[in-house]
């Protein structure tokens, strides 16, 4: 039988990066999973799987060399340009 691929593996890879991020806030790894997993909408046992998986993967190197401030930047200064001039 196949599983169901129910989340993009964009929505997966923002769940891990949230639990690794923001896991120091919490008590315990569990703690974070619950929390963090009830505000996704998915299970803390998926989202604990999901982080253990990418921490068992080697990190794979990023092609994407623009950072995410220069990314907002340029978005920011995109939306400006497309400002109807008063």
């Amino acid at each position: 039988m196949k599983k169901s691929n129910r989340y993009t593996s964009e929505f997966r890879e923002h769940a891990i990066r949230l639990v690794t991020t923001q896991q120091h806030e919490y008590p315990s790894l569990w703690a974070a999973l619950v929390s963090i997993s009830d505000k996704l909408g998915c299970t803390p046992e998926t989202l604990r799987v999901w982080v253990k998986k990418s921490q068992a993967q080697p990190s794979k190197p990023s092609f994407n060399t623009q950072s995410t401030e220069e990314r907002l930047a340029a978005f920011f200064a995109q939306a400006e340009l497309d400002r109807k001039q008063k």
